[in-house]
């Protein structure tokens, strides 16, 4: 892979000249230099200065794309001068996924000899970060994602609901935003699928979180559930999440059920899609 691009993706991901030439080894004259030729060859201006501030232009953003797909070519060209047949897949899911969907397909994947299995489970946006370092082969993701950055492939349909023990007054019942906002809300931490899902139904209805009265953040469903079942709060995710623990309730954010993708996720120009097929099983 051209040590432009290499350079390039550095100073995207830090958009400080400085910081590449610490990781890379370089000068920042250096790193200054490859940035320019860059531009030269290709015609086009990749960053601009707002006073000190760098900012990207829109070739960047193309370019960047593209480099980050080539990062992983180079590395599936390498495995194929090699002759080397991937069987460590490395796959990626968020939570809800992760925690109570997918299984099953782990389960079969495993099942035939000489498969191995790299899974992380963590919020989406680290997944996409991961998925463009090249430190993932796809990833599972729940909810919302730049579909012209990546390719993806649907995985299953989910309901959104809201979640309270199974005796609370709100259990099986249509509840309107304004009776909820007395209520405190347990809700994922920022970068989750299931946050940005729950905030986005809200804004729909104009709303916002400072709505409630009290709002805690946490990243771990168990604890969720388990602050839920003791009286702490509601929340709101995908169903499968409690479905089958009849210990909880479900309630819905107006008449109409949300329903949402989950999706396998990876990168454009690249063999991710024989690997989510492999590990399928199709």
């Amino acid at each position: 892979m051209d040590q432009r691009l290499n350079t390039f993706l550095s100073l995207c991901e830090t958009m400080n000249y400085h910081r590449p030439a610490e990781k890379l080894h370089l000068t920042q004259p250096a790193v200054t230099r490859q940035i320019q030729a860059l531009e030269q060859s290709l015609g086009v201006r990749l960053f601009s200065y707002d006073g000190r501030r760098l900012l990207r232009t829109k070739a960047c953003d193309i370019l960047e794309d593209y480099a980050v797909s080539q990062r992983c070519q180079f590395q599936e060209l390498r495995d194929a001068l090699q002759e080397t047949e991937r069987l460590n897949l490395r796959v990626g899911a968020t939570k809800t996924i992760g925690d109570y969907v997918m299984a099953p397909l782990v389960e079969r994947y495993l099942s035939h000899p000489g498969n191995r299995l790299s899974l992380t489970v963590d919020n989406t946006d680290r997944l996409l970060e991961q998925l463009r370092e090249n430190q993932l082969d796809f990833a599972l993701v729940e909810g919302f994602f730049d579909r012209s950055r990546y390719d993806w492939q649907p995985f299953q349909r989910e309901r959104f609901v809201g979640i309270c023990p199974k005796d609370h007054p709100f259990s099986g019942h249509v509840v309107r935003p304004e009776e909820l906002f007395d209520q405190t809300l347990l809700v994922r931490e920022p970068g989750s699928g299931t946050r940005r899902i729950f905030e986005r139904e809200l804004a729909d209805r104009g709303y916002t979180l400072p709505a409630f009265s009290k709002v805690i953040s946490i990243s771990s469903f168990s604890l969720i559930k388990y602050l839920i079942l003791r009286g702490m709060g509601v929340t709101f995710a995908y169903e499968a999440v409690a479905e089958h623990d009849d210990r909880f309730g479900f309630f819905t954010l107006g008449d109409e059920v949300s329903v949402y993708e989950f999706n396998f996720v990876y990168l454009k120009h690249t063999k991710a899609a024989r690997y989510v097929e492999k590990f399928c099983g199709r």
